[in-house]
């Protein structure tokens, strides 16, 4: 016994050792990041308002017909786009890099440098888990620990799928320095064992679901608020605004509007009906341990009013007086619930599920 309680101390200790030092290299990465931005040329980014906000003269679908041996051939018509009413054919931007080798190395590097915090940081989780023999999310320091790194995880996830999204690196390190800085200050819990009613194998169900979503809507609401600057800045540029040097600058290296709201849109409506199941599996685990699938509970409540959110946000981009900015600010306002729904159920209310071990 007194083997393995110092044995699950030591593992305790490294795990806490592999957080901070994961904390060292994010913080690389983020100035790798800010390195990326600053030295990504803003004349290879440089265009004109005009450039931006000139209408394509192509029909939305347009076909062109040649003649071959007599025949007429079809090309494939070319479909042009757009995910909210009223969005501008303007191209996407170069990315941070700014579309110069310099810029460019300096975003391979912060990559490289996430990478290895986000392995430092799952080694960190994973002997946590080790330390307490159990799911390593029974309080919010574990939470926390375990949401930035399968945030990270979700985003590198989509650079390896090709994804064009680096766009995040720097907003996202930034959120995972904070998270992880907040974890290991004030929500800083030793290591022990759940509750009775959190001792379940529901725990890995539900809960990892939840931690799941709550990354990928994170990802989602990074989108939306990037696309809620890049269309005010479009909008300004169609009416003949001059936008300064630094909004043009860092700007114009986004993706489109367009193309922020379409990955916003898609990102959320995928998660969805993972986050409606979390939900499901919350209230047959409630039933399991206390009796009853729902009880009004303040986290029960706040992850359904999560789940009205969101489809009250799906709704809307299926209605055309509701597309772009409107939808955008209901996906804001949806995610706000989902982050009241850990922090202020956890720490301002009390319910049955205020497991947040914070004195």
């Amino acid at each position: 016994m007194i083997l393995a309680a110092t044995t699950n101390e030591s593992l305790a200790q490294t795990s806490d050792l592999l957080i901070y030092s994961s904390m060292a290299v994010y913080t690389l990465a983020f100035f790798a990041h800010i390195a990326e931005w600053v030295f990504g040329s803003r004349s290879k980014v440089g265009r004109t308002a005009a450039a931006l906000t000139q209408r394509s003269a192509a029909p939305a679908v347009t076909v062109q017909v040649k003649q071959a041996g007599g025949t007429a051939v079809l090309d494939k018509p070319q479909v042009v786009t757009r995910s909210a009413a009223g969005a501008r054919d303007v191209p996407d931007g170069p990315g941070a890099a700014g579309g110069t080798v310099k810029g460019d190395l300096y975003g391979r590097i912060a990559v490289s440098l996430t990478v290895l915090a986000f392995l430092v940081e799952a080694s960190g989780v994973v002997t946590r888990a080790l330390s307490v023999q159990r799911a390593p999310w029974g309080n919010m320091y574990e939470f926390s620990t375990t949401f930035s790194t399968v945030a990270v995880g979700a985003y590198l996830g989509f650079l390896l799928a090709k994804k064009n999204v680096r766009w995040i690196g720097l907003p996202l390190v930034t959120t995972v320095l904070l998270d992880l800085g907040l974890a290991t200050t004030w929500l800083k819990t030793p290591s022990d064992q759940l509750v009775p009613a959190l001792d379940s194998y529901w725990l890995w169900i539900h809960v990892s679901t939840a931690i799941f979503c709550g990354a990928v809507f994170y990802l989602g609401a990074v989108g939306t608020l990037l696309y809620l600057f890049r269309d005010s800045y479009e909008s300004k540029l169609a009416t003949g605004g001059n936008p300064g040097s630094f909004a043009r600058s860092v700007m114009e290296r986004l993706p489109s509007a367009a193309s922020l709201d379409k990955f916003s849109y898609r990102v959320n409506a995928a998660i969805f009906p993972l986050w409606t199941f979390t939900i499901i599996a919350g209230a047959i685990w409630a039933g399991d341990a206390w009796g009853r699938y729902w009880g009004w509970d303040a986290k029960e409540v706040w992850s359904f009013i999560t789940w009205v959110a969101y489809a009250a946000y799906l709704h809307a981009r299926a209605t055309a007086g509701w597309k772009g900015r409107k939808a955008a600010y209901i996906a804001l306002i949806a995610f706000g619930c989902f982050l009241f729904n850990y922090y202020g159920v956890n720490i301002f209310v009390t319910s049955k599920h205020s497991y947040a071990g914070v004195e």
